[in-house]
């Protein structure tokens, strides 16, 4: 089916906004795994950047708003775990959507093998440049932002307080 608008349904979905980060679509975060018409209604599969996350329901809503709106009915949205959500996901587009809003895009995460996962106490080293100026010299102040999946950092250069987005 498409729309009066001319959109299909993957193409409003790809259009709903991510809750916590505005600057970010839903697709463009990565969280939105498919989205299926079958028969009369849509079926769209997500999986949210972690378990626990306090936007999923909102998340949720908004889908169906945006399609509902958009003429379709019923709509479903799934939720699956499997495979687990990863920065890795974040498109292109995506990231410098954060850079551009000040959100230091994440870096690749990091690669584990089946079986255990390895505890450190210590916050990751790694190379984090300022949105801002774009200096190498930045320095984590707080592990956790406004969002579970964000830090707080600032630059030693140009001085300006900034979040990070985490590999996950």
């Amino acid at each position: 089916m498409v729309t009066a608008t001319g959109l299909g349904a993957r193409d409003v979905v790809a259009e709903v906004v991510d809750p916590e980060m505005p600057m970010l679509t839903l697709d463009d975060l990565g969280v939105i795994r498919s989205v299926d018409e079958d028969g009369d209604g849509v079926t769209v599969t997500i999986t949210p950047t972690y378990s626990g996350c306090p936007a999923i329901e909102e998340m949720k809503a908004d889908i169906r708003r945006s399609l509902t709106t958009a003429g379709y009915g019923p709509v479903r949205v799934r939720t699956v775990f499997s495979p687990a959500w990863s920065t890795d996901w974040i498109s292109e587009r995506g990231r410098a959507r954060l850079a551009e809003a000040g959100v230091a895009p994440p870096g690749r995460a990091e690669r584990h093998t089946p079986g255990p996962v390895p505890l450190t106490l210590e916050a990751p080293s790694s190379v984090v440049r300022c949105p801002q100026c774009g200096s190498p010299a930045t320095e984590e102040f707080s592990r956790f932002g406004p969002t579970a999946c964000t830090a707080l950092r600032r630059c030693t250069e140009c001085r300006e307080p900034f979040e990070h987005m985490k590999e996950i």
